[in-house]
């Protein structure tokens, strides 16, 4: 049986002497020989005829014990090697699947074989021949020729236990893409979802656009931004922090329904849900109100889910959720009432919200407005609490400067957060479109600014030039399709749906 060694990412020493450099000594002393003898391990290019899940497909159904005259040129990474006396079987996995070499002397030959058995786990091979099953019924492709394509010449992590720090996993994602199926799965998931809702979209007349990254005003969410400097133009400039206002922009200039699935960036702290740079969907429709835009939030899910999963039944912490069924909405004043037993409302007085907000633990700071309170409620003692899709209404003006002021009630906006499991998924509303009002809640952010609030928006006006040209009625979305896919793969931590998140610098 051939030793390969595995690697779980530490640099294990015997003696002082470190066991993965000697391991890749060696290896780089495979490449000096293949290139002394005229090979090249690192070719240009391979045309293979079948990916191993088109192989599969194709030839699934063989009876065990069967040879075949179809000839298949397969390639991807040797995950395991077994060399039984004149036979030697290798695992080849490629991006969908896995099949198994069947290497026989006879066949290939002594050098070959020879060569062949020298391969290192991790190796990308290349390899041509017959399809077979054994007498055990495995799919198999008995080579008769095979070429390395691509040599390893770092020890792959262990295939059992694959690599146990999570940092690490994180860090070298191309080696936890290598062994983690787990990882594989997320992956594809995620791809499916943004897929599915690009299709979704388009279904319904959306236009998909690309608008800027650098922003010269900080706007359309409360967050601290990136900051950034233009050398030709000498600026400052900012690391957008959501899609909201040239999204909108763009209705005014009549393009209807648009939107835009694109990363944004902001300057907080790390958490199980937060990552500084994450994607989101944004889209807007011209004619709608938020009651409509919650419809679609509904449809674009479900259909995620589905496309995703095969079904709508999601397992959210532990507890099975049905995203067929009905939706709640409930006004965010309405839920801290019931959780807290005391009425709440922006017009209260502003020292009661901050007694209750003390009683329930949070700290109001000076700057903070009747709304914060209302939302530092609300996550104190309601948020955990909405595990089902629940959709909050009604948030108070003051924490909602883009949304329109409700038809009945002047201290809330028509906006509405989606809710699943404990974590935000969304959120939308009726655009304000008011030029004038505009500008006053402009207005109003940037004194908080200055009061101390370095998460407040400042005055745009260029956007306020352009509803001045007018915007139709508008109902507005943005959903964190990284806290989708979290959901829809059943991954606890953002981390492990963003395919390289932000970590700590490495020190090498």
């Amino acid at each position: 049986m051939s030793e390969h060694l595995e690697n779980d990412d530490s640099e294990v020493t015997d003696g002082g002497h470190s066991v993965f450099e000697a391991e890749r000594s060696k290896r780089y002393g495979k490449i000096d020989e293949m290139r002394s003898g005229g090979l090249e391990p690192y070719p240009y290019r391979y045309d293979r005829t079948h990916t191993l899940s088109d192989l599969r497909t194709a030839f699934g159904d063989l009876e065990a014990g069967t040879e075949t005259e179809h000839r298949v040129c397969v390639a991807g990474r040797a995950m395991l090697i077994r060399e039984q006396g004149k036979l030697i079987f290798a695992t080849l996995k490629d991006r969908d699947g896995d099949v198994q070499l069947f290497v026989s002397k006879a066949v290939i030959g002594d050098d070959s074989f020879a060569a062949f058995g020298d391969l290192d786990l991790g190796d990308w091979v290349g390899a041509e021949g017959t399809v077979m099953t054994t007498r055990k019924g495995e799919l198999s492709v008995k080579i008769d020729r095979f070429e390395l394509l691509s040599k390893a010449v770092r020890p792959m992590p262990d295939k059992w236990k694959g690599l146990t720090d999570v940092d690490t996993r994180f860090r070298q994602r191309y080696a936890d893409l290598i062994v983690n199926d787990e990882a594989r799965r997320t992956f594809r998931i995620r791809h499916e979802m943004i897929s599915s809702f690009r299709r979704t979209l388009a279904e319904m007349s959306f236009i998909e656009v690309e608008t800027p990254v650098l922003h010269v005003e900080a706007g359309g969410a409360h967050a601290r931004p990136f900051v950034t400097h233009h050398n030709a133009l000498d600026m400052q400039m900012y690391l957008r922090i959501a899609l909201e206002l040239h999204l909108k922009r763009l209705i005014v200039g009549g393009m209807e329904r648009v939107y835009e699935i694109g990363r944004v960036f902001r300057n907080e702290g790390l958490s199980p849900r937060h990552n500084p740079e994450f994607t989101m969907m944004e889209l807007y429709q011209a004619y709608g109100d938020y009651s409509e835009v919650m419809n679609i939030t509904e449809e674009l899910i479900r259909r995620a889910a589905v496309d995703c999963l095969g079904g709508t039944i999601v397992d959210v912490n532990g507890t099975e959720c049905d995203l067929s069924d009905p939706w709640p909405r409930h006004r965010m004043i309405d839920l801290v009432a019931t959780a807290t037993g005391v009425d709440i409302h922006p017009s209260m007085p502003l020292a009661k919200l901050v007694a209750l907000a003390e009683q329930h633990g949070s700290k109001p700071e000076p700057h903070w407005t009747a709304g914060k309170l209302i939302d530092e409620l609300f996550e104190a003692t309601v948020e955990q609490s909405l595990v089902r899709p629940t959709f909050v209404t009604g948030h108070p003006v003051d924490i909602s400067p883009l949304a329109r002021r409700d038809r009945n009630d002047p201290y809330l906006t028509e906006r509405f957060e989606l809710f699943v499991g404990g974590r935000e998924l969304a959120n939308g509303y009726s655009e304000l479109n008011d030029p004038r009002e505009q500008r006053m809640r402009f207005e109003e952010e940037q004194a908080s600014k200055e009061s101390g609030n370095l998460e407040a928006g400042t005055v745009d006006e260029d956007y306020l030039r352009a509803l001045e040209y007018g915007m139709p009625p508008t109902g507005g979305l943005g959903i964190g399709m990284d806290r989708l896919a979290m959901l829809l793969s059943g991954a606890q931590s953002i981390r492990e749906v963003i395919l390289f998140p932000t970590l700590r610098l490495e020190q090498f």
